[in-house]
């Protein structure tokens, strides 16, 4: 059992948990996840560390009420306890030399941070890229401005609530036209990721792009997880999450991750009529 520390909700929709777990605190780096299972008869889902401390013995990671699982933990309080959570599971990235953009979509932002905080505390320079739809679905902002001096902050929102109305693609444009950056981690949306690359690839820039496609067990087993890169069939689980973002087969990555919507939307449907029958 993992007992939960904190509970910060962001948003309608976007919660973080700090939970207790020392022994997973020791071994996290930045780009690994975790897998959740919420009781005894939940799925098991998987989340990034959004950020660890091994002298306090906890963990975090971010998370949006979608489905059914994230719904029940978003009722889930400080003190209770969460069944299983297995970690830290895939490869930590691995981060080169040179001036870098991070950029982070949505959710994602809980995943470039840690990314973003291991750059520049190893020196490097960084800058950050922040979209969302909207002000309220941007995480991460003060942690952002506390780590990184203010013109390397570049906020989007998609309908304009927030800084520069647009898409992540626009400042991460300006950046590689002035020769600012020469490396690019993007993680968020797969229609974000996939034009963050193709941008990349008009500047000939090396960009890496950290996959959240679905998953069963995180350990390569099931093959759930499996993406097209370079023609090659590989594992997110145990060969990511991290991956080329130019080799990528964006569209079959978009098209594996809508193929149990149906039944994803019919969970939550029997989970939310189970709660409301409990409560009259």
């Amino acid at each position: 059992m993992y007992k939960i520390l904190e509970k910060t909700q962001f948003s309608e929709k976007v919660f973080k948990f700090r939970i207790e777990a020392p022994e997973m605190a020791k071994h996290a780096h930045a780009g690994q996840f975790l897998m959740v299972r919420a009781n005894e008869t939940g799925e098991r889902v998987p989340f990034t560390f959004a950020d660890w401390n091994p002298e306090e013995g906890w963990v975090e990671f971010i998370f949006m009420k979608i489905g059914k699982t994230t719904t029940m933990l978003s009722t889930y309080e400080v003190g209770d306890s969460i069944l299983d959570v297995t970690g830290p599971l895939g490869q930590p990235s691995e981060l080169g030399d040179g001036t870098w953009a991070v950029i982070g979509g949505g959710v994602g932002l809980a995943i470039a941070y840690p990314i973003a905080r291991q750059l520049h505390n190893s020196g490097k320079e960084v800058h950050a890229i922040m979209g969302a739809r909207t002000k309220d679905l941007l995480l991460l902002e003060d942690q952002f401005r506390a780590l990184l001096p203010e013109d390397h902050i570049h906020i989007t929102t998609d309908d304009g609530s927030y800084c520069e109305k647009g898409v992540v693609t626009a400042p991460l444009e300006r950046l590689l036209q002035a020769g600012t950056v020469d490396h690019i981690f993007t993680v968020g949306p797969v229609p974000m990721m996939k034009f963050s690359a193709l941008t990349a690839a008009k500047y000939d820039t090396p960009i890496i792009a950290s996959l959240n496609p679905i998953m069963v067990d995180g350990t390569g087993m099931c093959g759930c997880c499996r993406v097209e890169v370079g023609g090659e069939t590989k594992f997110a689980c145990v060969d990511g999450p991290d991956f080329d973002a130019t080799k990528v087969n964006w569209n079959d990555l978009r098209a594996r991750q809508a193929a149990y919507r149906t039944e994803e939307g019919q969970a939550l449907k029997a989970y939310e009529e189970a709660n409301c029958a409990c409560q009259r």
